[in-house]
């Protein structure tokens, strides 16, 4: 009998499209060597220094993106979080992640990503993330991104 409505699940989530439909669909294909990324400034509400290249969607809208992230050695992001899950997968360089209220490198909790690593910051988790050498991540997930600086005085936006 389980198999029977094992079957029948996985016909109805098939023929309905399931979870596996966008909710918008790409109209062309996307092929990004790392070496052919179109490097610019990130937004406002990364600290100085960062460089993002847009390589799916739009991050500022209300659907599914991919960008690619480029930190500096010595690069800090204060304790923050965010509206929406953070998905991250590190290319080169590692980057560290911690939780808390505040950007603090010394914590036992800290988890340092190399390349290949992958983190899930869920909604509203405040963490803050940092590296030691330049660092380039992967970060997807459905927008809009947007940062809430746990500290108002740390929010790059105020300076």
């Amino acid at each position: 009998m389980k198999t029977i409505v094992s079957v029948i699940t996985a016909s109805a989530i098939l023929a309905s499209g399931g979870f596996v439909a966008p909710v918008t669909a790409q109209k062309a294909h996307v092929i990004a060597p790392l070496t052919e990324a179109q490097w610019g400034p990130a937004p406002p509400m990364l600290p100085p220094g960062a460089q993002i290249a847009v390589l799916s969607g739009d991050p500022s809208k209300p659907a599914p993106y991919v960008v690619r992230l480029k930190f500096p050695a010595n690069y800090s992001i204060p304790a923050h979080s965010h509206p929406t899950d953070e998905n991250v997968t590190v290319i080169s360089g590692a980057v560290t992640f911690g939780m808390g209220e505040k950007l603090n490198k010394g914590a036992a909790s800290n988890k340092t990503l190399p390349a290949g690593g992958f983190a899930l910051m869920p909604a509203g988790m405040n963490h803050f993330a940092y590296t030691t050498q330049e660092t380039t991540i992967v970060l997807f997930g459905t927008g809009p991104v947007e940062f809430k600086y746990v500290n108002p005085v740390d929010d790059p936006r105020h300076k």
